[in-house]
């Protein structure tokens, strides 16, 4: 196949100048849990300083109980020696830690006192045999009605321990995860709320005590009556934009899948222009371009992968184009996937309800560009179930799902996401029925709307925005957990980086796919962005993947396929690679539910940022100065701070509330103000394998070369360094509140 005549043309869609008025149509329906929909959740504020011995008068007291669900309605929103040798995977003092107990041994004493003297009277003798008679008596009765009215004391909780975590996995079997995959497939496709519906009833029926529904209305943007066309001028021919020729008979359309051939939220309309090959769109694509030839008002062939596609089309709407033809090229595709001549469906919203924001040439060739999707409000639903906490109830770890897709494209991945998910619920359940309760609440979530910019997660983290904030401790994704069988792809943020990699060695150890694979900080698709990106929450993902033909395929999981319903147990037909992801993913998030100090690294969020600081350019070293403080800080903090929680003589509880404090906002420090379009405003995260530097400032060296300005490098570099400023005073403020805190309690 000829570099400039690719075969296998995708959808066709113009640029995404789009503009989107706000709107009042957004309805929330009744069912947000009782922990989260409070004021008095913010109560629970995130700070350095608090009085920490009335905090520690009533450990377990939950401070989230209400009497209802309370019904939410939003409206309208608008050169110093830097010591560089020895970054590398850091090995953190961190180890085990066990449950915080009172002493066992202590046993309370009461002493009585000796009679005085062993000489009374008869009738002093007889006078207190009567009243200890009668007292006596007087006594059982009230103990009787006491102990009518009086309940038990509940009986002790099992400790948490390696030992309970492996009664957990193990109720975690394939063929379980294969039944509830087949029990899903069964649910007619109607819609996402009868979808949602059905997930609700089996979670309940798996033993999850407080599972609800929650419904928005949002904007969608799906096919219209007819396949969108491309027609050469030329010779007046028309094809749809798999590269079928269009056909006069419309019965033709086979189920019609071409209808989902389609860039969701793109500009509707025709547009009648020349083609202009731009291949990945890069900026030396662009570079190249430009200087050959004016493309104002032009139409880009566009390959997908190499980088995002909202920033590839944020180019070219900057470059001047008009619209884009998108395809992807077979020879990026896996070697196991055939999908030459296949259409596919893509989004262009970044995420959320569109309407809510915030809250070389290949020669002359004219063509036509007819795109006809239509925008409609439908509801989509959420399935949020708790698993509340017995120690820290007001703190969260979030495990989320998805069951939205178009039918037929992107496949069974959300039944294998649900099947996962319900699995490690039914696991859970049946232990928490013997009365084990995790320490932290657990929150299980099966979102919908991903397809179309992950919407069911966006808008429900917009409605509990400052609950979250505050409360989430950590998100565990299971965005389709299995999509190939080649590879055990890990991603975790840097603070998770090494829990996800001990929990893949312990459950591993006979699966002859897992060693090799190392944990990444890369983007990843799914409905972990809002908190990873809004809310600067670590996160971490299992999934299992088939190896990459080439290394500008990254990014081509934002394109949508047709997939045979039979994919699935194709590439895993025992679901033994089902039930690896779904013990991985049980694994971490029994650790970071149950550990007394959570398992977050800071030392190696340092290292990560001074591993992401490479190249000469100017402002670089600066920054490099300024990490090199900031990996002197947290080896201090992990060393006085997180060390002394290994040993359980040592551990108060004091430190370890105000240390898990501490962990929890590691991340939040690198969320940057602005980031391109398709990046991620954590730097933290890389765009891919391939590249180890900010993702902000490759974008703005790239931005640079395009157009002669140093603006936007400096813009770039002046987000990074107030990030790192930002680290290194709010991991030193917590030195300084430790240090002052522990020495006014001596």
């Amino acid at each position: 196949m000829g570099e400039n005549e690719p075969s296998a043309p995708g959808p066709a869609q113009q640029d995404k100048k789009m503009a989107y008025h706000k709107v009042n149509a957004d309805q929330r329906a009744q069912g947000h849990s009782p922990y989260l929909d409070n004021d008095e959740l913010q109560a629970t504020a995130l700070e350095l300083e608090w009085d920490m011995e009335k905090e520690l008068e009533e450990p377990g007291f939950d401070h989230f109980r209400l009497d209802g669900a309370v019904q939410h309605h939003l409206g309208n929103s608008q050169s110093p020696d830097l010591d560089l040798e020895p970054i590398q995977a850091s090995s953190s003092p961190k180890g085990r830690f066990q449950r915080l107990q009172e002493d066992p041994d202590y046993i309370s004493h009461y002493t009585r006192q000796a009679p005085k003297s062993n000489r009374c009277s008869f009738f002093r003798i007889l006078k207190v045999f009567c009243t200890a008679l009668i007292l006596f008596i007087f006594g059982i009765v009230i103990g009787y009605y006491a102990r009518k009215k009086c309940p038990s004391p509940p009986a002790s909780q099992e400790p948490n321990n390696p030992h309970i975590y492996h009664e957990i996995l193990k109720e975690i079997k394939a063929e379980n995860i294969q039944q509830i995959y087949r029990d899903l497939l069964q649910f007619p496709r109607e819609d996402d709320v009868d979808i949602a519906m059905k997930i609700l009833a089996q979670w309940r029926s798996q033993g999850l005590e407080d599972v609800r529904l929650v419904n928005y209305s949002v904007l969608l943007d799906l096919p219209g009556s007819s396949s969108n066309t491309v027609t050469l001028k030329s010779s007046g021919e028309c094809f749809y934009p798999s590269g079928q020729q269009c056909s006069r008979d419309p019965k033709t359309l086979h189920g019609q899948d071409l209808l989902y051939s389609y860039a969701a939220y793109s500009a509707k309309g025709t547009l009648e222009a020349e083609l202009v090959d731009v291949q990945y769109g890069t900026m030396e694509d662009l570079i190249r371009i430009q200087a050959i030839t004016n493309v104002t008002k032009k139409i880009a062939l566009l390959k997908l992968g190499q980088s995002p596609l909202l920033y590839k089309l944020s180019l070219l709407e900057d470059a001047g184009f008009g619209g884009v033809l998108l395809y992807a090229d077979p020879c990026d595709l896996p070697k196991t996937t055939d999908l030459a001549d296949k259409a596919f469906m893509v989004s262009l919203n970044s995420g959320g309800d569109p309407s809510t924001p915030g809250y070389a040439s290949i020669g002359k060739k004219i063509i036509s560009l007819n795109i006809q999707s239509v925008t409609t409000y439908k509801t989509i639903s959420n399935v949020i179930g708790y698993l509340k906490g017995a120690v820290f109830p007001d703190r969260y770890v979030i495990v989320g799902s998805h069951h939205s897709s178009l039918n037929p494209f992107g496949g069974q991945g959300w039944a294998s996401s649900t099947a996962v998910i319900t699995t490690l619920i039914q696991a859970l359940a049946l232990k928490a029925k013997r009365g084990w309760r995790p320490d932290r609440t657990i929150v299980f979530c099966s979102w919908g709307g991903t397809a179309f910019g992950n919407i069911g997660s966006y808008e429900w983290a917009e409605d509990l925005k400052r609950v979250l904030q505050r409360n989430v401790v950590a998100y565990v994704s299971l965005h389709d957990p299995v999509r190939g069988n080649s590879t055990l792809h890990p991603v975790a943020s840097p603070s998770l980086q090494q829990l996800a990699a001990e929990s893949q060695s312990l459950n591993c150890v006979e699966k002859t796919r897992c060693p090799g694979s190392n944990v990444s900080s890369v983007q990843i698709q799914g409905d972990s962005d809002y908190f990873i990106n809004h809310l600067g929450v670590p996160a971490t993902q299992f999934s299992y993947e088939d190896i990459k033909t080439s290394e500008n395929s990254s990014f081509l999981s934002e394109a949508l396929f047709p997939v045979p319903a039979t994919k699935t147990e194709e590439l895993d037909p025992s679901f033994s690679l089902h039930e690896t992801i779904a013990k991985l993913t049980g694994q971490v998030t029994l650790k970071i539910a149950n550990e007394p100090v959570l398992p977050f690294n800071a030392l190696d969020i340092a290292l990560e940022v001074q591993n992401s600081l490479k190249g000469d350019e100017v402002g670089v070293p600066q920054l490099l100065a300024v990490a090199s403080r900031l990996r002197d800080t947290a080896e201090l903090f992990q060393s006085d701070e997180m060390r002394p929680a290994n040993d359980p003589k040592e551990r108060a509880p004091v430190r370890v509330r105000m240390l898990n404090d501490v962990l929890q906002s590691l991340e939040k420090s690198f969320l940057v103000h602005r980031a391109p379009p398709g990046l991620y405003r954590n730097i933290l995260y890389r765009l891919d394998e391939r590249t180890s530097q900010f993702s902000v400032l490759l974008e703005a060296l790239e931005h640079c070369k395009l157009h002669q300005s140093n603006e936007t490098i400096q813009a770039a570099l002046s987000e990074v360094l107030n990030s790192i400023n930002s680290a290194q005073v709010y991991f030193k403020a917590g030195l300084d509140v430790f240090e002052t805190t522990l020495a006014g309690k001596k």
